[in-house]
Formats: C-alpha cells, structure tokens, sequence
C-alpha cells in the first residue's frame, strides 16, 4: 500500500510540473536568492554570474538551487543558464595539457574560481576553459559542479 502511495505522490509531481531533478546550471547575471519560492520572501543573499547551482526543484518561475558550499536558495528561472560551470574547491586546482597528472601544467586555479566546462573527460578529469581563455584538463575531485 506504501509502495502504490509514493508511486502516486511521486507520479502526480512530475505530471504538475513540479520537476526533482539534480541538474547543473550557472547564474546568468548577479542574482538575489531567497528563503521562498517569491520576491516577497526573506533576501538571504546575493549570487555572482557564471557561479555553478545544482537544481534540485523547479516549480514555474522559480528554482531551489544548492550551492557550492551547500547552502539551499530559491531563485527565479530567468537568472538561470544552461552554461555548465565548475567551481573550484581545492586551494589550488592544476589544469593540465591532458587528462593525466604527468601533463605539462597550463595553469593554476585558487578555491572559488569559475571554470567553463567544455567536456566531460575520462578517469576523473574534466576539460575546462578559464574566462581568460586558458584551457585544459583538471581533477574532477578538484571542482565542484559535476
């Protein structure tokens, strides 16, 4: 009987357009995010363009997102982007030339820096772009975002 209830509950959210998916989006521009799904709701604060959020429920014009450190918020769906963006979560991440620790280093990236994803690599990497148009492979235990 609880099997067929949450087979219901479950069948009824994704027909009302209630989505639970856990999918990654970026920030288009500098966005407030809020306690509750409206602009009336408490401001809890502001968050910078091209940063990563995981979407995890999206009910019409707004989106609850987590965040790099954890933290849930809801957004509106306009400030949202398809663009897929890692966040760095090492002190120092290393991009590399190739998807391999023996690669000639391209570049450093610090904690919180925003990278482009360009690709999903293979055995724990990822190939990335830095806004100033640097590209390589880094660590996928080194981003967040994934």
């Amino acid at each position: 009987m609880r099997r067929l209830a949450s087979v219901a509950i479950l069948s009824s959210l994704l027909l009302s357009g209630t989505v639970c998916a856990l999918d990654y989006r970026s920030v288009s521009e500098v966005a407030v995010l809020y306690d509750a799904p409206s602009q009336k709701a408490k401001p809890l604060f502001a968050i910078a363009a091209g940063t990563p959020v995981e979407a995890i429920v999206t009910l019409d014009v707004w989106v609850k997102v987590r965040d790099a450190k954890g933290d849930l918020a809801w957004i509106e769906r306009r400030y949202l982007t398809e663009q897929h963006n890692l966040q760095v979560r090492a002190e120092r991440a290393q991009i590399r030339a190739g998807a391999d620790e023996s690669a000639k280093l391209v570049f450093e990236a610090e904690a919180d820096v925003i990278l482009e994803l360009l690709e999903p690599g293979s055995a724990g990497w990822v190939k990335v772009r830095h806004r100033d148009g640097a590209q390589g492979f880094v660590k996928a235990s080194q981003v967040w975002g994934l």
